[in-house]
Parts: structure tokens; C-alpha cells; sequence
């Protein structure tokens, strides 16, 4: 199955199968990420913002492949998928949310609040900020470094506090948009910044059709 949600996000999976790890080979030489040996890391996605990024960058993510890199690519514990939801995306949205969670990903989700301003215009408030910071703060020792892949500088903090807790923090966005998408503050805390461009030949749709 096949199918585009609501962030613009594409995922190819078999629906009701779990992903297998063998099911789509993996080139021999991977993108350049720097890991240290048998260094246990935690991925927290901020799913709309990665999904703008893929958009800026003008390609369609896999999340097959982005979780086959990681698991033939790194020590991978935990992967944690976090998104906010209305009412009309939550059904288009749900196939993948539901792969996710069948294969490995926790999701955490919220609906969106609806309200009105001043002017009697409404508007749609809120975000998955808080709760991927206070879940990222509840990390134990068995995990050594996350790899968050947002570039909104509202993380800077965030990273920050880990890095004090003795975690390394990677930062995958791009700078290869223009703007570019990622928050210069939030680039230079990183320990490390990978740019979504040069994952694409990877994890995009077009890599799993080769």
C-alpha cells in the first residue's frame, strides 16, 4: 500500500506486515552520520516539521528506509514519532501513524484546539513542542544520543539540557532550502547536524522504487 497523508509525507508499506529489515537492500556506503561504537541513540521526530522539510527539499519520505538507515546504520533503542492532529487530518494521517506504531515507533499525538480571535476569524493552535521535550528529558542512561530531526529553534533548550545530562544530540534538517529550514542556534548547539539532503538518496519514495 501506498499513500500520501496530510504533512505531504509518502510511506510504501504492506498494510498489517510488519516491516522486515531484509525486505529492501540498503546501498553498501551510507550518507556521512558520525556515531560513536556501540553508541545507543533515541530518534524523536517532529513529524510536520520534517514533513516541510521533505517539501522544501522536494522529495517524498519513506519512513521504511529512514528506519531501515537507522537500524542497519547505528544502534537504534527507540524511535518516537510526535505530531498534533485536527479532525479532517486525523484520518488521512492514520495509515501511517498505525505503521509506525506497529513497527518499533512510539507515537505520541494530540488534537489541534480550535478557536476564535478578535476579529471572529478562527484559527487552529498548538504543537507537539512541549511533549517532545518532556519526553526527551525522561530518557534514561540506555540511551547516549538522540537524533532529532527538526530544525525549529524552539529546540535549542532542549538540546542543550540533554547535553548537560551527558548525551550527545544530532539535528537533522537542511540548510539547503531556501530560507534554509533549520534554526541557526539550534544547527551550532548540536553535537552534530546532518542535512535531510543528503539522506534523500536513502529514504526518499524514489530510493525504495529503484
Amino acid at each position: 500500500m501506498a499513500g500520501e497523508n496530510a504533512w505531504g509525507i509518502h510511506l510504501s508499506f504492506r498494510a498489517g506486515a510488519r516491516m522486515s529489515d531484509a525486505s529492501i537492500p540498503l546501498p553498501a556506503t551510507g550518507p556521512e552520520m558520525s556515531f560513536l561504537p556501540n553508541e545507543r541513540i533515541a530518534l524523536f521526530i517532529d513529524g510536520p516539521n520534517l514533513a516541510a522539510t521533505a517539501k522544501s527539499l522536494d522529495f517524498d519520505i519513506d519512513f521504511k528506509l529512514l528506519l531501515m538507515l537507522f537500524r542497519q546504520r547505528t544502534q537504534l533503542l527507540r524511535a518516537y514519532y510526535f505530531t498534533a492532529l485536527t479532525e479532517d487530518t486525523e484520518r488521512s494521517i492514520r495509515p501511517l501513524l498505525d505503521w509506525l506504531e506497529y513497527n518499533g515507533f512510539t507515537v505520541i499525538t494530540k488534537l489541534l484546539k480550535e478557536c476564535t480571535d478578535a476579529s471572529g476569524r478562527r484559527r487552529i493552535r498548538g504543537s507537539m513542542d512541549v511533549e517532545l521535550a518532556v519526553q526527551a528529558m525522561q530518557l534514561d542512561d540506555a540511551v547516549q544520543h538522540v537524533v532529532l530531526f527538526s530544525g525549529d529553534g524552539a529546540f535549542r533548550c532542549l538540546a542543550a539540557a540533554l547535553q548537560g545530562g551527558g548525551k550527545r544530540v544530532s539535528v537533522v534538517s537542511t540548510l539547503n532550502a531556501h530560507p534554509p529550514v533549520v534554526a541557526d542556534e539550534l544547527r551550532r548547539q548540536a553535537d552534530q547536524f546532518i542535512d535531510l539532503a543528503h539522506l534523500q538518496n536513502y529514504i526518499s519514495r524514489e530510493a525504495a522504487e529503484q
